[in-house]
């Protein structure tokens, strides 16, 4: 079980607390320590998460299995076409008693939020979350309560399923910091799931092993990680060379490129290292920047879609040298 102390320079390192975060849930989901890294990192650089992909590769599972792993409060969501925004801020309550009103918290007041099917919901309850999730407080009857720290909103949705659903748009996409795929298992990793949790709650193997206030030293070691200018440099060129891609209708704003940059520092941190270098940058520019990205109707109908466009700018920009 995880301490309630924060992080010092005689325990151990980041990486030692990102590795161990991942090694437990492993234990639940087999063969994708890549996108639970990737989850971690968007937790560590106060993001939030959209997680993208057909119904029973493990999405909900993966947000239980972090939920689980940390000493943190989780909260959790089923979107509805009939949810309220009430629903998940929570709304106040006339007490009889003392002739006032009380505010009942809803669900977004946990550190970590599971928002299923968020495409599910009308766009006034998506609204709702995403203002939460944007300024980190919410306003009900005049008055603001800010969120728990850390806090994290990790949505899920379908894509293949457009019936009775409600899309988000661009704008509210870009408020989240990653969208990643889980993807379906490997055979070998398929077997081993067969075997390890066709019998038994695989959630009963896994315990907390880092608490909230672990995290928060997490996210202040990350904000520590050094980007040379020559990096900085890098990510502007990035930015421009998406405004100016024939391939796409909307590039990058400045508000990605600070995304980028944050990311790229948590991902240092994770392998050990106390400066960013441009692989930081490359590798996670897809989970990054992708959804942001808007593809022309032209590159749309030759099948260029943002993932392609930002493999090609990648390709074209020169890579600085040196830290």
């Amino acid at each position: 079980m995880a301490t309630s102390q924060p992080i010092t320079a005689h325990e151990a390192t980041f990486s030692d607390y990102f590795d161990r975060v991942v090694d437990n849930i492993e234990r639940v989901i087999q063969g994708k320590r890549d996108v639970i890294s990737l989850i971690l990192l968007c937790l560590v650089s106060e993001g939030h998460l959209l997680l993208e992909d057909v119904p029973g590769v493990g999405k909900t599972s993966l947000a239980k299995s972090l939920a689980t792993s940390l000493d943190a409060s989780f909260g959790r969501v089923q979107f509805t076409p009939d949810l309220l925004p009430s629903d998940v801020v929570g709304l106040s309550v006339w007490n009889r008693a003392d002739g006032t009103f009380t505010f009942r918290p809803g669900p977004i007041f946990n550190n970590l939020v599971l928002a299923d099917e968020i495409n599910r919901a009308s766009p006034k309850t998506q609204a709702a979350l995403l203002e939460a999730m944007a300024e980190g407080q919410v306003t009900v009857d005049g008055a603001t309560y800010p969120m728990s720290r850390p806090f994290m909103v990790i949505a899920t949705q379908n894509p293949i399923e457009h019936e009775g659903t409600y899309p988000l748009p661009e704008s509210q996409l870009d408020r989240f910091l990653m969208r990643v795929s889980v993807g379906y298992p490997s055979r070998d990793h398929e077997l081993d799931i067969i075997d390890k949790h066709s019998d038994h709650d695989p959630y009963g193997d896994i315990g907390p092993v880092l608490s909230a206030e672990h995290i928060t030293g997490l996210v202040h070691a990350a904000r520590g990680v050094h980007m040379a200018p020559s990096i900085k440099a890098y990510l502007v060129d990035l930015a421009n060379a998406t405004r100016r891609s024939p391939h796409l209708a909307l590039g990058m704003s400045p508000r990605a490129t600070l995304a980028l940059g944050r990311v790229s520092r948590a991902r240092a941190a994770a392998a050990g290292r106390a400066y960013v270098i441009p692989d930081d940058v490359k590798a996670l520019a897809d989970p990054v920047l992708a959804h942001r990205l808007v593809p022309t109707p032209e590159a749309q109908f030759q099948g260029v879609g943002p993932s392609e466009a930002l493999t090609q700018i990648l390709s074209a920009v020169a890579v600085p040298g040196g830290h």
